[in-house]
């Protein structure tokens, strides 16, 4: 029985540097081999021009290359590109290009479904079938930065996390993938042009605290009533609000960085006064600001556009204690993403 093979990408530098020293060669060669995997995004070991040619079926032999592949990419008539991408086990996720007049920003996802329920969210009814491996991650940020240089001229600028998947509950690929991304030998974005938004799961929170992590957080809030959250995003019983406040609290302490609420208002859901208040309250507690974010309904359901005098009525009370907000109309509608929200996304 033939052993299945392993993901190159698996490798640190180091391993591979060591793979061709046991294998008779030189440990250059890792280097050049690591070069072509992440800062030329090689997607088969033939694309290694500079490697001699039995060193190239040595590795075909030895190992794979899992790269995404992009099965369709749709073109808005705002300009969002949203990428349907095919892994190497035939799964799909999808991945958004954002572009404004002067910034792209992607839009990827960490999972193939979802391990969560929100109510609202189209990749919610996907049962969570895996975690994207970091190589996987970073594939579609390659593929965006392509079509960002591509169609706007110029490299993406911004990334978030919030596309299929909830980021934190795939935490240690999803921090590798960034790593890589932040790399020299990678992409060498800045960490403070990635946002990673979550549901809120306070110990994680907490942990990347912990790790010293120098990209933003985004919460995905909705509502700062207990048993209104709950309605829309039921796991959240596990995650009462004065968890998550506590580990927001926690955040700052240790990283001084500015929180970012996403916030969609929904008709007859959290679009009353007592939502209002309560949303001011919570933020008071750490420094923030305040995505109030235009639904895209996924059916004709109970989730619904609040009206305009709702989402007045949010930015009047907000802006009143300082609290800058800003409204997200829906980008790419014209061609829908599986996740609900995934084409409303942009980074500060």
């Amino acid at each position: 029985m033939q052993m299945e093979k392993k993901d190159i990408r698996a490798l640190s530098k180091e391993q591979l540097r060591d793979f061709f020293v046991e294998n008779g060669d030189k440990a250059f060669r890792g280097n050049q081999v690591y070069e072509w995997l992440w800062s030329k995004g090689a997607h088969s070991f033939e694309d290694m021009t500079n490697v001699a040619k039995a060193t190239r079926s040595m590795l075909e032999n030895s190992f794979v290359i899992n790269h995404i592949k992009v099965d369709t990419m749709q073109r808005s008539s705002d300009g969002t590109v949203k990428n349907a991408v095919r892994l190497h086990d035939g799964l799909v996720v999808e991945s958004v290009l954002i572009p404004t007049e002067t910034r792209t920003t992607a839009c990827v996802s960490s999972q193939v479904g979802c391990s969560l329920d929100c109510n609202f969210c189209a990749t919610a009814r996907l049962k969570r079938m895996r975690n994207l491996e970091p190589g996987e991650i970073y594939d579609q940020v390659l593929a965006i930065d392509r079509e960002s240089r591509l169609y706007y001229n110029h490299p993406l600028s911004n990334i978030v996390f919030m596309g299929m998947g909830e980021p934190l509950m795939n935490y240690n690929n999803v921090i590798k993938a960034i790593d890589m991304i932040t790399s020299e030998e990678g992409l060498g974005m800045s960490p403070k042009r990635i946002m990673v938004s979550t549901s809120g799961i306070p110990k994680m929170i907490k942990k990347m605290a912990d790790d010293d992590v120098k990209f933003k957080l985004a919460v995905s809030l909705h509502s700062a009533i207990d048993e209104t959250r709950a309605r829309i995003m039921p796991f959240s019983k596990n995650f009462p609000l004065k968890d998550l406040r506590e580990a927001l609290e926690y955040w700052y302490r240790k990283t001084k960085s500015k929180i970012s609420y996403e916030y969609v208002v929904w008709k007859g859901i959290n679009d009353d006064k007592a939502s209002v208040d309560a949303l001011v309250k919570f933020c008071k507690y750490v420094p923030c600001k305040v995505n109030l974010i235009e639904y895209n309904p996924i059916d004709d359901g109970e989730f619904q556009q609040a009206s305009e005098e709702s989402i007045m009525a949010y930015i009047k009370a907000l802006e009143n204690i300082g609290v800058v907000v800003k409204v997200r109309r829906s980008r790419g509608k014209d061609i829908d993403a599986a996740c609900g929200q995934l084409a409303n996304k942009e980074a500060e």
